[in-house]
């Protein structure tokens, strides 16, 4: 399929970014007939995990439109998609936005002009003629099994759509809003709608409720890239900045919006399809899920508003946008990172001795955050971890590590090395409560739970008991470390459950245990504690029995997903100072666990090996089998 050739000038939109990433190699197209249930799914999971290219699915059975995947699964990509060279140039835009001088007579205020001519990208524009209004659907024409829509595990509930962006106005205020909420096809003209009870969406019911009214509803897919990401960013309140000013001020222009067919919202005037139609508040809501979740766990059925599609348009040839989440690294994983380096000058205006702060793939966005400072005074790593639970989104954050200035937050393994040579279990880590995701599975109630903050920076004296007699005696002395020194065992201890186990060279102790009653994985942890070969190690991480203890990225992730840190995060005497031993394993009932406990996303072998025969039809290369 031949995508039409673009107008000399106009905003990027979807299919134009698909002909610049096919330019440059990043893109290939298949044309050989692919199922829309799960086979897509193992095509694009080995891609992104291998670095591979997007996809161009031309032939979805039972569908006449085609599927682009895999457009943001690369750093590179992503930072294509935003018009940057680098994500790391994100922070400098908003660093040179946010940077006013405010004194300096007449020049300090000229020398702002520059800065306003940005902002003054950030309104859309209104057009009367878009493009998404080509085709359009009307009441009986809509039936949403045309399109191309995934379901992309074995045990999810149905297809889902997995790129909306989702807009909906504030029934009091007026205000806009454009979020990314998954939605499950359950009918020709009906889906779910995931409002979790933190999002805007669910305010906005919420009032419609209380006014006795429907909330109408667009949601777009495909535009800009740069739209598609400023979905699924954690924009601050502040009054004039929506997803659409976010994107016009990436792409140096306003973004071009259009009003709605059927509803009166605006709408990105360059999207591929827009569903129009309305949640009804007073509607009981219906079973939504399980979904195979960014988190690599299925979130499990619960209940979610309807949405009725009343109307549907779209181009005269349009690509359905598509991505899946699960077990990481995942094509969110950029997003994620290109949220960071956006938000990075906001925190560090707040919170001024931030230097950089990183949120890995094993702790899917919330479960983990790698914070650097640049450290003058005792406490201020618990100061700034503290700061950060209470900015917007990070509200959400399990485990926070403060490390100094000088550590690379990216560098996944030298952080948890200066977590061993820099934090003393019990000294240095605090626990706390707060919200939590209400995807966490594992926390103690649902959307609450368990915080924990481990303070790996250099120590001043004040930290590790210093006996100075004075403020100005202290404040002479040199920081003060641990000493501890990670040592290798001789053998491996043999412990009940225990079906792996790797000791690593920097402290660590990764655990596969097959638990089968209540209270093992603290048992475990006990006898380890008391065991010679704990001398030489900081941490113990029991994992459940499907962990792979060779693979510190799946540990982690196993742990950091399984754990409320309150209840399951606990320090243990040993001969050498102290352990802290992290119970990642599944919980029982009889531990007080009373919800559900979630599979993790597995696709079955027959998809496997079907795929595996189909590789070379789908014209890919080896190297990404």
């Amino acid at each position: 399929m031949a995508l039409p050739s673009p107008p000399a000038r106009r905003t990027p939109d979807l299919q134009s970014f698909i002909r610049l990433l096919e330019e440059r190699g990043e893109l290939v197209r298949v044309s050989v007939p692919v199922d829309r249930e799960l086979e897509i799914t193992e095509i694009a999971d080995r891609l992104v995990k291998g670095g591979g290219p997007a996809v161009l699915f031309e032939n979805v059975k039972g569908s006449d439109f085609p599927l682009a995947i895999g457009l943001m699964g690369t750093r590179e990509r992503t930072a294509l998609a935003l018009g940057v060279s680098d994500l790391d140039d994100l922070a400098k835009k908003v660093r040179h936005l946010i940077d006013l001088k405010g004194s300096g007579g007449l020049g300090g205020l000229l020398g702002n002009l520059g800065k306003l001519r940005d902002a003054m990208h950030l309104p859309p524009r209104r057009v009367r003629s878009a493009p998404v209004q080509e085709v359009v659907w009307r009441e009986g024409e809509v039936d949403l099994s045309r399109l191309p829509i995934l379901k992309c595990w074995p045990l999810d509930g149905g297809p889902f759509v997995t790129l909306p962006l989702v807009v909906t106005r504030d029934p009091e205020t007026g205000e806009r809003n454009m979020g990314m909420y998954r939605m499950q096809v359950m009918g020709k003209n009906v889906t779910g709608m995931h409002w979790q009870r933190h999002k805007t969406g669910t305010r906005h019911l919420e009032k419609a409720r209380k006014l006795g009214r429907k909330l109408e509803v667009a949601v777009a897919l495909g535009g800009d890239p740069a739209l598609i990401y400023a979905a699924t960013a954690p924009l601050p309140p502040i009054p004039g900045l929506d997803e659409f000013a976010v994107a016009g001020y990436l792409r140096g222009e306003r973004y071009p919006i259009t009003r709605g067919v059927t509803v009166d919202l605006d709408v990105p005037a360059n999207a591929e399809f827009i569903l129009e139609g309305y949640v009804d508040p007073a509607e009981d809501w219906a079973v939504e899920g399980p979904f195979g979740d960014h988190t690599g766990f299925y979130t499990l059925p619960d209940l979610y508003p309807r949405f009725h599609v009343t109307a549907v348009t779209m181009r005269r040839h349009p690509v359905y946008p598509a991505t899946i989440v699960g077990r990481p690294p995942m094509e969110d994983a950029y997003l994620i990172e290109a949220s960071e380096r956006l938000f990075l000058p906001a925190a560090q205006t707040i919170l001024p001795e931030i230097a950089d702060y990183h949120m890995p793939p094993a702790g899917v966005a919330h479960n983990l955050v790698v914070v650097s400072i640049k450290k003058s005074y005792p406490g201020q790593a618990y100061k700034v971890a503290n700061g950060l639970f209470g900015l917007g989104q990070m509200m959400f954050a399990k485990v926070i590590v403060v490390v100094d200035e000088g550590v690379r937050v990216n560098d996944f393994g030298a952080v948890w090395r200066e977590v061993v040579a820099r934090a003393v279990p019990g000294r240095d880590t605090l626990t706390t409560r707060g919200p939590t995701d209400v995807l966490d599975h594992s926390s103690r109630g649902w959307g609450y739970g368990g915080k924990l903050i481990i303070d790996a920076t250099s120590k001043l004296p004040e930290e590790v008991g210093s006996a100075a007699s004075s403020r100005e005696e202290q404040g002479r002395e040199e920081a003060m470390e641990p000493s501890f020194v990670p040592r290798v065992a001789a053998e491996l201890p043999s412990f009940e459950g225990v079906i792996a186990q790797r000791q690593t060279a920097d402290g660590y102790w990764h655990v596969a245990l097959h638990k089968t009653q209540p209270g093992q994985a603290k048992a475990l942890a006990r006898a380890f504690a008391a065991h010679p070969a704990a001398a030489g190690i900081r941490h113990l991480l029991i994992a459940d029995e499907q962990t792979d203890v060779g693979n510190i990225q799946d540990v982690w992730w196993t742990i950091l997903n399984n754990i409320d840190p309150e209840r399951d995060v606990h320090c243990l005497p040993t001969s050498s100072g102290g352990l802290l031993a992290w119970d990642g394993a599944r919980k029982l009932p009889g531990e007080g666990f009373v919800r559900e406990w979630p599979p993790k996303i597995e696709m079955t072998p027959e998809v496997r090996r079907r795929v595996d025969a189909r590789w070379h039809l789908y014209g890919l290369p080896e190297k990404w089998r």
